[in-house]
């Protein structure tokens, strides 16, 4: 594609799919690269308040986006399988939008979506909103919300960094986040993904995090100098105060899974109320305990989704999105 696709273009496939409370467009079809082919597949997220009814309408109207099994058994089946199998999303991919392109969609809850935005439980479709998207729908005020996953994002980026970095490296380590024990980067994912998805977006990258940089700049925990090619020269402070101000911008619940891992301590709040804390002696400490929760957290929701995913659109549509990813990771090994 010689330009980034026109907000009419990416809106005009919801018009034939019931309606959304939420949605963003995402992924490469979105980037300006003339050597992207224009069947490059356009990827949604939809967020629904109740999966089950809005399935049941997209049948009606979509059967053909379904896998021919899993329109057979309906709604219900589409549901149990996303919900009970994977993290909460059903995919249909591979829908042919028109001659020259198609599109792929995944649906999720709306209860399901705020809370992995918040809590980072599965961090599936919350690590992709800490990345640029397309906001196309959002009568729920996501965009907003989303500035507590950005924040968060941003200071578990900066636990992981040394104490010298590019602003491309800390683009590229919130961007890794979510990829961290990602079943897929082991065989299935080019090797540069990361590094391309920063420099396609770098900066749409810079308009969502530099906000934070630039409070953590007026705090104390970054000092910001520019280079000669316009980007960020970035030092911070690696105390043990700075540290702990990082930790508290975390999601809650995963402080709580740092604070139960082996080698840290439960603390207790004043009123009562146990509250799992990270208790460190140095950066080392919290940045290992951290790396090892994420990477738990995203190895368990990519090796259910591969599950839910595979079940969900059948095996000859699996192997074809396989092959794709596989064309794609052997390429950038070569």
């Amino acid at each position: 594609m010689e330009e980034r696709m026109k907000r009419e273009e990416l809106v005009a496939p919801l018009q034939h799919l019931p309606p959304v409370d939420f949605c963003c467009a995402y992924g490469s079809a979105l980037l300006p690269n003339s050597q992207k082919k224009a069947t490059t597949m356009v990827d949604y997220i939809l967020g629904v308040s109740d999966p089950l009814q809005w399935h049941s309408q997209n049948l009606e109207k979509n059967r053909h986006h379904y896998a021919s099994w899993m329109a057979h058994l309906g709604p219900k089946a589409v549901t149990q399988i996303a919900d009970r199998v994977g993290v909460g999303v059903h995919f249909n991919p591979f829908v042919v939008w028109s001659e020259e392109r198609m599109i792929k969609y995944g649906v999720i809850r709306m209860h399901d979506l705020v809370q992995d935005i918040l809590n980072w439980e599965r961090l599936y479709v919350g690590g992709r909103l800490q990345k640029p998207v397309c906001f196309l729908v959002d009568s729920s005020d996501i965009e907003n919300l989303n500035s507590l996953n950005l924040r968060a994002a941003l200071s578990a980026a900066l636990l992981l960094l040394p104490p010298n970095f590019t602003e491309e490296d800390l683009y590229a380590k919130v961007c890794s986040l979510s990829y961290m024990g990602d079943l897929r980067m082991f065989f299935a994912e080019d090797k540069n993904k990361v590094r391309n998805i920063v420099k396609g977006h770098f900066d749409l990258f810079r308009v969502m995090y530099r906000p934070f940089m630039d409070e953590y700049s007026m705090k104390g925990l970054l000092r910001l100098s520019s280079s000669g090619d316009c980007q960020a020269v970035i030092s911070q402070d690696s105390g043990l105060s700075s540290t702990l101000s990082l930790i508290s911008c975390l999601p809650e619940m995963l402080r709580s899974k740092m604070g139960m891992d082996p080698g840290t301590q439960l603390k207790s709040r004043e009123c009562g109320k146990v509250l799992n804390q990270v208790v460190v002696n140095e950066r080392g400490d919290a940045a290992k305990c951290l790396e090892k929760v994420l990477r738990r957290i995203v190895m368990k929701s990519s090796a259910r989704q591969a599950v839910s995913g595979f079940l969900a659109v059948g095996g000859v549509n699996a192997v074809r999105y396989l092959a794709n990813k596989m064309g794609k990771a052997w390429k950038s090994w070569t």
